[in-house]
């Protein structure tokens, strides 16, 4: 028996990661007090049902039921049965922003300030956060993402180093990632906005890939690229990193940071990485007529 015990912040996606574990085969439960969980796991074991995948969703609407996860998973660990953790984390503006777009009221700030109850419920969800197996932050990812990334932990015959890696095209002139853990620049490739036929067209494209690949540097950047994250990615699973956000810039994000962000994505999954793409930029200005323009990178 495969057993999922997924928690986490309130506003952080565990009602879509429902929907999605469903999806890939998963018997889910929502919001089942935390004192059944030994006594439900027994049922499925020794009982006439042939389930084999389970999760169970546990957070702070429980109230102070919550508090006895801990002691019921100490319980599972004595009879023998083993399980997994997936937590769900947000940063406080995006989880702020959610409650506020969908109107709810967080569990924990119902006579108070939604930054109040947000703060508890993080003190509160501390000790269980350590202790999970995996832990997603959905902050910039989107319900797409966020399915790909649960597939890439869960689906069998996909590796499992308990790292998400979160490539990001961009542009310079709109910013740095914030978040970002990398940062590289691609402004010294050929730019594709001078090359009249391709100016409107994206790094997505076969006929600006190919430009794009056309150059030696392009295709020696990518090559030392690739071998710099191989010897990286280790690293940061030895040092227990769970998310690793990789940002490739170019002047306006539609043309050379998507093709080699493009390039860098389908590498690492080939290899199996737990990776996942976004293109913050792509569709920027795609009607001013300034899609990668400045300078003369």
């Amino acid at each position: 028996m495969e057993l999922l015990i997924i928690t986490g912040m309130s506003g952080a996606g565990k009602s879509l990661c429902v929907k999605y574990f469903e999806d890939i085969g998963f018997f889910c439960v929502d919001n089942l007090p935390p004192s059944l969980i030994p006594k439900f796991a027994e049922v499925i074991m020794h009982g006439k049902s042939k389930l084999e995948k389970i999760a169970l969703i546990i957070d702070i609407r429980g109230g102070a039921m919550f508090l006895d996860l801990l002691p019921a998973l100490a319980t599972l660990t004595d009879m023998g049965i083993k399980y997994k953790i997936l937590f769900l984390d947000a940063s406080d503006a995006v989880l702020v922003k959610r409650f506020k777009e969908s109107r709810r009221v967080h569990p924990l700030s119902k006579d108070g300030r939604l930054s109040d109850g947000i703060a508890e419920e993080r003190k509160i969800l501390q000790t269980i956060k350590d202790k999970a197996d995996v832990t997603i932050d959905t902050s910039n990812l989107s319900p797409q993402q966020l399915r790909e990334a649960i597939t890439n932990h869960f689906v069998k015959g996909k590796s499992f180093t308990g790292l998400i890696i979160h490539i990001v095209s961009f542009g310079f002139k709109y910013g740095i990632p914030i978040d970002s853990d990398l940062v590289f620049d691609v402004r010294f490739i050929p730019n594709p906005y001078y090359v009249p036929e391709l100016k409107k067209r994206t790094g997505l494209e076969r006929e600006v890939l190919d430009y794009i690949m056309s150059f030696s540097e392009t295709r020696t950047f990518i090559n030392k690229l690739i071998d710099m994250i191989n010897f990286l990615l280790p690293q940061y699973v030895k040092e227990g990193k769970r998310q690793l956000i990789i940002a490739i810039g170019c002047t306006g994000g539609r043309h050379r940071s998507v093709a080699i962000a493009d390039k860098l994505y389908k590498r690492l999954k080939r290899r199996g990485a737990n990776v996942i793409i976004q293109h913050r930029d792509i569709h920027r200005d795609e009607n001013a007529d300034n899609d990668d323009k400045g300078g003369s990178l």
